[in-house]
């Protein structure tokens, strides 16, 4: 799965397109998601070297640097000791909190969390938007497994505002906010209205959970430091992948007496695994790394975004869409008015004809002749240009008009 892609399982039934090249009749024909990651994994040039669609071998190189993180000669951990402990310290010194929790993955760390809120509130509901995370890729785990009640604040393709949540018709015990709302663009608040939808909830008594996912990507946007963000809400949950490029993980930070009661959940759930050390190494590699050099990312996808405009211009497309116009964080959405099979068929042609993969994740359909990307900037990207992203552009349009590029 190409970063960018849906966390639900991609389509993998695609309408198979032999490329052009002739072959036996017997033989396999790949998908567009095959030719893909092909096409990604084969370009001298891309935005994003992602870990997660690499080789294992090269997955494996990244443990290479765990002795710079922690002391290798330590024993391992076994249900949350050692290493699972230094993380969790690390976390919390980072976000300013009092304790932090590992957990296997963020859908258990959100319902954990906000079951236990839920219990000190007395109130089951959690107010969210109907384009957050648990809403659209977890089968309805809050009210199906955690006993939570969901409520939708509101469907736009924004975040939620202050007046939205104020006004709400229906009691809640917890507002969860996601910063960066991603299946609407990765898009934040300013600041401001940050701390007014805050103060709103806090008005109706209610607790504030930030998923935040991709909260380490936030800061050059909001201005702020992550202490200074994440002291906003009264719990936070972060991933370690997503901005990271570890091998997974995600922590639970708050409250000392919250996140020792999330420990007991955290097992009755079934996250106390045994050993997680290279889970855990691979976080802590990623927090030394790649931390640091997020807001430098964040700068360079504006400079991508606007680039991508303006090639996509001359490129001679009738409509185009960068959403937003200056992204938020490091990742941003590109719609185009064409089937997603054919944006999908064109941005994989540009990428093995040219080895420049622009375009390398899925094109996923948002309505009849409508389709969406998602576009990541990430330390391979810093080596494109605005006009080495200028001309990937052309090329890609062109390929995808059929015309000539002015």
């Amino acid at each position: 799965m190409i970063a960018g892609m849906s966390d639900t399982a991609e389509d993998v039934t695609d309408t198979a397109v032999r490329d052009g090249r002739p072959g036996a009749d017997d033989e396999p024909v790949p998908t567009l998601r095959e030719r893909r990651i092909a096409a990604w994994r084969g370009a001298p040039r891309v935005l994003a070297r992602l870990g997660f669609v690499a080789p294992l071998k090269e997955r494996l190189a990244l443990l290479e640097a765990a002795g710079s993180v922690y002391d290798l000669d330590e024993m391992s951990d076994v249900y949350g000791g050692g290493v699972v402990e230094a993380l969790e310290k690390r976390v919390a010194d980072v976000l300013g909190t009092e304790a932090a929790a590992f957990f296997p993955t963020g859908t258990m760390a959100q319902q954990v969390a906000l079951r236990c809120w839920a219990g000190r509130t007395g109130d089951p509901r959690v107010a969210l938007h109907a384009l957050s995370h648990p809403e659209v890729h977890e089968r309805n785990a809050f009210s199906e497994v955690g006993g939570l009640r969901p409520v939708r604040v509101t469907d736009e393709p924004r975040p939620p505002t202050a007046a939205e949540v104020r006004d709400f018709e229906e009691p809640f015990g917890a507002l969860m906010l996601e910063l960066p709302l991603r299946d609407a663009g990765f898009v934040l608040p300013t600041w401001e209205e940050l701390t007014e939808v805050v103060d709103a909830a806090r008005e109706r008594e209610a607790v504030v959970h930030f998923d935040g996912a991709r909260l380490w990507e936030c800061t050059e946007h909001f201005g702020r430091p992550l202490e200074e963000i994440a002291g906003l809400a009264d719990s936070v949950y972060v991933s370690f992948y997503k901005s990271l490029d570890a091998y997974g993980g995600a922590a639970l930070a708050g409250p000392a007496t919250l996140v020792e009661e999330a420990r007991a959940w955290r097992h009755r759930y079934g996250g106390n695994v045994f050993q997680q050390f290279p889970t855990v190494l691979s976080a802590l590699v990623g927090l030394e790394r790649e931390l640091p050099r997020l807001p430098e990312y964040v700068t360079h996808a504006r400079v991508v975004a606007a680039a991508l405009r303006e090639g996509l211009a001359a490129g001679g497309l009738p409509w185009f869409r960068v959403h937003p116009e200056v992204p938020h964080t490091h990742d941003f959405q590109v719609w185009l008015p064409y089937d997603a099979e054919v944006a999908e068929e064109a941005a994989i042609r540009a990428a093995e004809e040219t080895g420049n993969a622009l375009f390398a994740n899925h094109w996923g359909p948002k309505g009849p002749g409508l389709s969406c990307t998602e576009v990541y900037v990430r330390a391979a990207g810093l080596e494109w240009t605005a006009g080495d992203v200028r001309t990937a552009a052309v090329e890609f349009a062109r390929r995808l008009t059929g015309g000539n590029a002015r």
